[in-house]
């Protein structure tokens, strides 16, 4: 007999027993080996990390995970160093494509001067605006 078990707090073994056994299967059916991290850092003077970009290549792509550029540096080209450093990366290990989601009061135009192509969305997430998915082949 199973027990379903509705909790706002899952034990860390609760979350690597859904991870593990998903991870497994999609290895069994795609053949593909686990993914790899993926960070671009932006470093201040003193060698703290004030922001950057995380992601993963996995399957051929990269997932562009987070991306965060500090309000005093917005605007100054280090949020595109940071996507064409990425988008380097990913194609040294041999990525077809990154993909992303960006919420309507984020990125969006961003993405799209740089190559990316919208693929999807979902309105009024949050209530009022829009989340983004978008594509770049490589």
């Amino acid at each position: 007999m199973i027990e379903l078990i509705v909790t706002d707090s899952p034990a860390p073994a609760d979350r690597d027993a859904i991870v593990d056994g998903l991870s497994r299967y999609n290895r069994d059916e795609t053949g593909g080996a686990d993914a790899q991290p993926l960070a671009v850092l932006i470093k201040g003077p003193a060698g703290a990390t004030t922001g950057g970009l995380l992601g993963r290549t996995w399957l051929g792509w990269l997932y562009v995970e987070l991306l965060y550029v500090p309000d005093g540096l917005r605007g100054s080209g280090v949020g595109r160093e940071l996507m064409l450093r990425a988008e380097a990366e990913a194609e040294a290990r041999g990525c077809i494509g990154i993909w992303l989601n960006t919420f309507s009061f984020q990125a969006r135009g961003f993405y799209e001067k740089l190559g990316f192509a919208l693929i999807g969305r979902i309105d009024d997430y949050p209530v009022g605006h829009q989340r983004y998915f978008l594509q770049k082949r490589l």
